[in-house]
């Protein structure tokens, strides 16, 4: 896959880690070949990925105690929409920010395209997750909503909310 004309096509956004995303997309094909579902799929990488994740989800904790912690989720945000809009990795339909919240919506995704490619878009959800596995530890100062995202339908669409 490393060597297909597709991965030279993706392999040109700075803040998408390609290789990585196609390691996931070989394991969810291998496990597809072997009659793996989707839900089966899933949880495989996570279970795959849970070693990876425990130092992020110890740095979600430290941030969750911080009391400027909307803060720093909203800042996050803001940083990585610039560097999104700059690489065109996601294309958003809109981006809004106010003191206590941030709204948008995104209709083009690299990371979906990569899996679509593949036929696998659904799997995508697996990159999806993250947002709101992270939100799910800053609950203290946080509101996360998903309304949509982009592994089944034609939009992301999220609300991050200072929780009052």
């Amino acid at each position: 896959m490393y060597a297909s004309d597709q991965y030279r096509v993706h392999n040109v956004y700075p803040t998408v880690n390609t290789p990585l995303v196609y390691a996931v997309i070989a394991m969810c094909l291998e496990l597809r070949g072997d009659g793996f579902s989707n839900d089966k799929i899933m949880g495989f990488m996570n279970t795959a990925f849970r070693g990876k994740r425990k130092f992020f989800d110890t740095l979600i904790r430290v941030i969750n105690c911080l009391p400027n912690s909307f803060e720093i989720a909203r800042k996050w945000n803001i940083n990585d929409h610039a560097k999104r809009e700059e690489d065109h990795s996601i294309t958003y339909d809109y981006f809004h920010v106010s003191d206590d919240a941030v709204e948008y919506r995104i209709s083009r995704c690299m990371y979906v395209e990569m899996f679509e490619t593949y036929g696998i878009r659904e799997l995508c959800r697996i990159f999806c997750e993250t947002d709101t596995r992270s939100y799910a530890g800053l609950r203290r100062q946080v509101v996360f909503v998903r309304h949509s995202d982009l592994s089944n339908g034609d939009a992301c669409m999220d609300e991050i909310y200072r929780r009052r």
